[in-house]
């Protein structure tokens, strides 16, 4: 058994970003922590960002995509699961219109995933229907 290593970072449940300190142990996370540094939070977290990181090594966990064939999910490749994508929206759009579609923005992520996002939704779908979790 190692020994634990303590690894500061930015809870990813909400838009607040309540700094965290994980307690890791063989490349597993043992307990959770609030960062009594950070700003935002001070020490204090909600119940998910305390208890609920078990799912990080769920064996439940989905590794690959999965696309719905004949009522059943099976496992796909990367590109096929790509492609499925993109002709579902375009086959929504082509349809509805491209206010049929929306997508939601993270508070959490990058400017330019951010930007990147709603260039998507505004020059390929044609729609401004963008929301996040930024109001929280």
């Amino acid at each position: 058994m190692g020994e634990a290593n303590l690894v500061k970072t930015i809870c990813g449940y909400c838009g607040t970003g309540c700094g965290l300190v994980l307690e890791v142990k063989d490349n597993r996370i043992m307990k959770i922590r609030g960062d009594k540094e950070a700003p935002v939070n001070k020490g204090q977290t909600c119940v998910k960002g305390a208890f609920a990181y078990e799912y990080v090594h769920s064996n439940n966990r989905l590794m690959n995509p999965l696309i719905r064939k004949a009522g059943q999910l099976v496992e796909t490749t990367w590109d096929e699961a790509y492609q499925f994508i993109a002709d579902k929206l375009s086959g929504i759009r082509d349809t509805w219109g491209s206010n049929a579609i929306s997508m939601f923005a993270c508070a959490r992520t990058t400017n330019e995933s951010n930007y990147i996002t709603q260039k998507f939704m505004r020059t390929v779908i044609g729609s401004n229907n963008i929301d996040g979790c930024n109001r929280t």
